[in-house]
C-alpha cells in the first residue's frame, strides 16, 4: 500500500511499475492524493498570461484573481517575444504561407524560410550546415537517438536535461555519468572504457538549466579529442547570451568549431519553439533522414520561422539586447548576494535562490507570486530536494526600479522564511564583477 506516501503525495510515488495494477491505477491514486490535500507546491504551476511575456504582465491565478507580477520567470531573457522586427515578420510571413505548414519536413513541409534560418543558424555557430526541429525536447531526442545505438556509450553531466536522458534512453547506448563539471571525474570514466567500444559520445550542457552554471568546455574539448570520443553540447540557455557576442558556450571559451555537435533550442532567448543541431554538412544530411524527431514530425510553421530569422539577424550582429541582459543579470546577482541568499555558481541568466525546504520553498514561491515576483519553483525530481530553489530568469527590459521592487520582497520573505538572516541590506550595484566582463565584448 502507498497510503502513508500517498499523504506526503511525492510525484515519484505514482510512477508506474510493476505491472501488478491496471495502468489507470496510478491515476486514480494520485487523484485521490491531491484531492485529500491539496499540495502547496502546486499552487503556481498553471498560472496563465493575460499578455505577451514581458518584464511585467497580467496573470490569472487558479482561484480566477489576476494580478500584475514581474516577470522573473521567463526564459525570453532578450524580449524578443515583442521585438517589432519579429512580431512584424511573423505577421508577414502568415499572409504568404498560412499559419501552419502540413507536412513533415522532407514531403511538403519545408520552405524557402526554412532553409534561411538553418543558415542563419550554422553561421553563428560557424559550422556547415543546421537542421531544425519542432521543439527543443524531439531535437535531443532525435539526434542522440540517431547518432548512438546498442555497444556505443554515452557520457553525461550529473546535471544534463532529461530530454538528454531521454534521448539517451531510447538509443540504446550505454549511459554513463560523471559528477557535474567535475573533469577529473570525466577523465576516470573515459579511461575505463575498454579500447574496443569505439562508439563514444560525451554531452553537457552549455548553460545548466537548474543552476545557471557552465561546464568548462575547453577542457572537455581536448578530453575528448584525447580519448577519441565526440562532444555534443545543448547549448538552449546560452545561445544569444554567453559568449562575448552571443554566440553561446563554445564562444565563451574559445571552443568555436571544435564542438562536434551543437545543439539548441529556439525557446529560450530566441522566444519562439523549435530546437536545432548544428555541425557538419555531412552530420545534418544523415539526421534528415535518421533523426525520427524530424523525419516523423510536422514541419514549424512558417511565422515562427520567419519570426526567428529576424531573431537570429539580431543576435548575429549582436543587436539583440546582451549587453543590457547583462547589466541586469549583474545588478540582481549582486543584490541577491548581498541579501545574503545562496545563488549557487551561476554564470547566465538563471539564478537559483537555494532554499532546501520543499515546504519552505512552495510558502515562499506562493507568496512572492501573490506579492507581485513570478518566479519558477524547482523541486525534485529536477533537483535534489536538500537543493529545492526558486529560479530567477533576467530578462534585458527590467528596469531597475523593477529589480529594486522585487528585492524588497524578496528580502522580507526571506526572513520571514528564514532564508536569509535579518537585517539585510539592498545596495545598488557599485562596480562591474567579473561575470559581466566574461560576457560583454
Amino acid at each position: 500500500m502507498k497510503t502513508d506516501r500517498r499523504q506526503e503525495c511525492h510525484f515519484e510515488d505514482f510512477i508506474a511499475g510493476g505491472g501488478e495494477f491496471d495502468i489507470f491505477h496510478k491515476i486514480a491514486e494520485i487523484d485521490a492524493a491531491l484531492w485529500a490535500s491539496p499540495q502547496a507546491c502546486l499552487d503556481g504551476l498553471g498560472v496563465q498570461l493575460l499578455g505577451a511575456a514581458t518584464h511585467s504582465v497580467e496573470v490569472k491565478e487558479a482561484d480566477g484573481q489576476s494580478h500584475n507580477v514581474i516577470m522573473l520567470g521567463s526564459n525570453s531573457y532578450l524580449s524578443l517575444t515583442t521585438h517589432p522586427a519579429v512580431v512584424a515578420a511573423s505577421k508577414r510571413a502568415c499572409d504568404k504561407y498560412g499559419y501552419g505548414m502540413g507536412a513533415v519536413s522532407l514531403y511538403a513541409g519545408t520552405t524557402d524560410l526554412h532553409r534561411e534560418l538553418e543558415v542563419l543558424i550554422a553561421q553563428l555557430y560557424e559550422t556547415e550546415d543546421a537542421i531544425i526541429f519542432p521543439c527543443g525536447y524531439s531535437a535531443n531526442v532525435g539526434v542522440i537517438s540517431a547518432l548512438c545505438g546498442p555497444g556505443d556509450v554515452v557520457i553525461n553531466d550529473a546535471a544534463n536535461h532529461a530530454s538528454i536522458f531521454d534521448g539517451c534512453r531510447l538509443s540504446g547506448a550505454e549511459i554513463k555519468v560523471f559528477l557535474h563539471r567535475n573533469m577529473k571525474h570525466l577523465e576516470k570514466v573515459l579511461k575505463r572504457l575498454p579500447a574496443s567500444q569505439m562508439g563514444r559520445l560525451i554531452i553537457t550542457d552549455g548553460v545548466f538549466s537548474m543552476d545557471g552554471d557552465v561546464p568548462p568546455l575547453d577542457r572537455m574539448v581536448e578530453l575528448a579529442k584525447e580519448y577519441d570520443a565526440r562532444l555534443m553540447i545543448d547549448d538552449a540557455h546560452a545561445v544569444g547570451v554567453t559568449g562575448a557576442t552571443g554566440k553561446g558556450t563554445a564562444e565563451q571559451f574559445g571552443c568555436v568549431g571544435k564542438v562536434d555537435v551543437t545543439m539548441g533550442t529556439l525557446s529560450k532567448a530566441p522566444a519562439a519553439i523549435g530546437g536545432y543541431c548544428a555541425g557538419s554538412a555531412s552530420l545534418v544530411r544523415y539526421l534528415r533522414y535518421y533523426a525520427r524527431t524530424y523525419f516523423f514530425s510536422t514541419s514549424l510553421p512558417a511565422p515562427v520561422v520567419a519570426g526567428l530569422i529576424e531573431v537570429f539577424k539580431l543576435i548575429l550582429a549582436d543587436r539583440a539586447g546582451r549587453a543590457e541582459l547583462w547589466n541586469n543579470i549583474t545588478y540582481m546577482l549582486k543584490g541577491l548576494k548581498e541579501l545574503g541568499f545562496d545563488t549557487g555558481d551561476t554564470a547566465s541568466a538563471i539564478i537559483p535562490i537555494i532554499v532546501g525546504d520543499e515546504e519552505k520553498l512552495a510558502r515562499f514561491h506562493n507568496e512572492l507570486r501573490r506579492r507581485g515576483v513570478f518566479t519558477n519553483l524547482v523541486t525534485y525530481p529536477a533537483v535534489r530536494r536538500k537543493e529545492c530553489r526558486v529560479r530567477v530568469s533576467m530578462m534585458n527590459t527590467l528596469t531597475r526600479d523593477e529589480m529594486d521592487v522585487a528585492l524588497n520582497i524578496l528580502a522580507e520573505l526571506g526572513e520571514k522564511y528564514g532564508i536569509i538572516p535579518a537585517p539585510a541590506n539592498t545596495a545598488g550595484l557599485s562596480d562591474e564583477p567579473e561575470l559581466l566582463k566574461a560576457n560583454v565584448g
